[in-house]
């Protein structure tokens, strides 16, 4: 992060330079302000396409591996994961219990389960739990 900032710093510091070497006053004359914008817009947006690139890493390339040891360790059913996966799609109790052809009592029964095994109080911490111990992509 720091080497990020340091490299920005340099780049920002060059441009200075730069605008004063070619004696910035002369140009400020013949382009009109909306040119000066436009190129204040696309050094901001080239410097920031840069640093997302950089702190985001390389994109996950090949398939997810579940992590099955979690799976038995925590004691989670083969049909509390298959809704933990429709939760973290975003679905709500309804709508996975007419996807699984179950009552949606019965889903309420397994997301409470799910609670309890991962120890958490809401949908969101569940799935994002799950999604840290490797459980679910």
């Amino acid at each position: 992060m720091t080497r990020t900032v340091a490299l920005s710093a340099i780049v920002l510091a060059a441009a200075a330079f730069l605008l004063e070497q070619l004696e910035y006053r002369f140009v400020l004359k013949t382009l009109p302000a909306e040119g000066y914008i436009a190129l204040v817009a696309i050094g901001f947006a080239a410097l920031g396409v840069y640093a997302g690139r950089r702190l985001a890493g390389p994109a996950p390339t090949g398939a997810f591996a579940r992590n099955d040891a979690a799976i038995r360790e925590l004691r989670i059913s083969t049909r509390e994961i298959e809704i933990l996966e429709k939760v973290a799609a975003g679905g709500s109790n309804k709508e996975i219990a007419r996807d699984l052809a179950v009552s949606p009592h019965t889903v309420k029964t397994h997301v409470s389960n799910l609670y309890q095994k991962l120890e958490v109080r809401r949908r969101t911490e569940a799935v994002d739990k799950a999604r840290r111990l490797g459980m679910i992509a």
